[in-house]
């Protein structure tokens, strides 16, 4: 069985820069990654973004969230999108980055001040929003990347630039692709 060396934290705090210079307001889709059951991850070149159903294919409606009454999928909880330059520092090996548990990986800075909820963002043929609800590092994503990879994200710096990503909804249905333009609206 393969073991994976953790970054420590003094080794990411070295790749700062790197995030802090993001692209402001035009980005890429790097990888879309779809979970079709917990713990599963599919990596797709396309998909296929649906205001009722998320990510096609990906288990957010049925899973439901602890955060809603009911159970039911948080609508504002639909996608998850992380800064690709965060989880290439956290884990060197693309191999791993879909274990983050995000959907869309795009190279554009998620910080609060560039894209603060209600910010839409154009990609591919689909139009997002960026929502309120915060996305930190928890148990699992201490289990995959290290503990020190949570203590960067949830860091104050970590949660001022969002390193463990933001949440959005979908507002216009549409098709993504590996290297499509991400663009503020």
């Amino acid at each position: 069985m393969e073991t994976v060396k953790h970054l420590s934290l003094q080794e990411m705090e070295a790749g700062l820069d790197s995030i802090r210079r993001s692209p402001k307001e035009i980005g890429k889709l790097i990888m879309i990654v779809q979970r079709p059951e917990t713990d599963t991850r599919q990596v797709l070149e396309e998909g296929r973004l649906d205001p009722s159903e998320g990510l096609v294919g990906d288990n957010w409606k049925m899973r439901g969230s602890h955060s809603m009454p009911d159970g039911s999928a948080n609508p504002d909880m639909q996608l998850n999108l992380m800064n690709v330059r965060v989880i290439a520092l956290i884990s060197p090996d693309k191999a791993r980055w879909a274990l983050a548990g995000d959907q869309l990986y795009v190279d554009l800075d998620l910080s609060g001040s560039n894209v603060p909820p209600g910010t839409r963002l154009a990609i591919g043929t689909a139009v997002i929003e960026v929502t309120a609800p915060p996305h930190l590092g928890c148990k699992k994503f201490s289990a995959r990347f290290g503990s020190d990879a949570v203590k960067f994200v949830n860091s104050a710096e970590g949660k001022d630039l969002h390193m463990r990503g933001i949440n959005a909804r979908i507002v216009q249905a549409g098709i993504v692709r590996v290297e499509d333009v991400v663009r503020k609206l």
